[in-house]
């Protein structure tokens, strides 16, 4: 079995996610089947590490990964500001063939390569499945691994939430989040939380996967 992803760890304050929509239940939430743990701590910012199933031995990069073996929650979470699933995970990596070669050694589910730049400028993208969510991995820009001083280890950037009525997510949200826009994938609209909403990581609300959608979620034909 390839590894799949069972737990995250933010440095958050639970409150500030439970204001932005979230159920907490003590220092956690579950989204979909992914468990978030909220563990602010001394001078940490956002996604400070991950629990996997099944993953190999092996250092990922400077992805700071435990090994867990918790099964799957039986039901899926969702959450009063209409999230429930976690799309994907973005990392960040100054060396992307590195990076992945160091996540296939451990037994990641490579699903492809990108070479296309993104709207932000990064110039290639891999993609791992991790059961439910994607890890998606982004090449630095030349001129951002010129800024922080060359070659570094990967590093995790930021997290992509399935809403799938995301309009009535977003007026829920009122001004901590921004406008609804067409995402990067074909059918698929996305919006990102302001840093004005609190969290300490980039967080966006997307809908789903056109293919994942019921007939009647896909509007009207042209």
């Amino acid at each position: 079995m390839p590894p799949t992803l069972d737990e995250l760890t933010v440095a958050d304050p639970p409150e500030v996610w439970e204001a932005c929509g979230f159920e907490i239940r003590g220092d956690s939430c579950l989204v979909g089947k992914t468990r978030i743990r909220l563990a602010p701590a001394d001078g940490a910012k956002g996604l400070t590490s991950w629990s996997l199933r099944d993953i190999g031995a092996g250092e990922l990069d400077g992805l700071a990964a435990s090994l867990s073996d918790r099964p799957p929650p039986a039901e899926p979470g969702v959450h009063p500001n209409g999230v429930t699933a976690l799309d994907h995970v973005v990392a960040i990596s100054s060396d992307l063939d590195r990076t992945v070669a160091a996540l296939r050694r451990a037994g990641l589910d490579l699903r492809r390569v990108r070479d296309k730049p993104t709207p932000a400028g990064a110039p290639r993208q891999a993609f791992f499945r991790l059961g439910e969510p994607i890890l998606e991995v982004v090449q630095a820009p030349a001129e951002a691994i010129e800024r922080t001083g060359g070659d570094r280890p990967a590093f995790f950037w930021g997290l992509a939430f399935v809403a799938p009525e995301i309009e009535a997510t977003v007026a829920s949200l009122g001004d901590r989040v921004g406008e609804v826009r067409d995402a990067v994938q074909p059918g698929r609209r996305i919006a990102t939380l302001r840093r004005s909403a609190g969290l300490s990581l980039p967080v966006a609300l997307i809908t789903p996967p056109v293919k994942q959608r019921r007939p009647a979620d896909a509007g009207p034909r042209r």
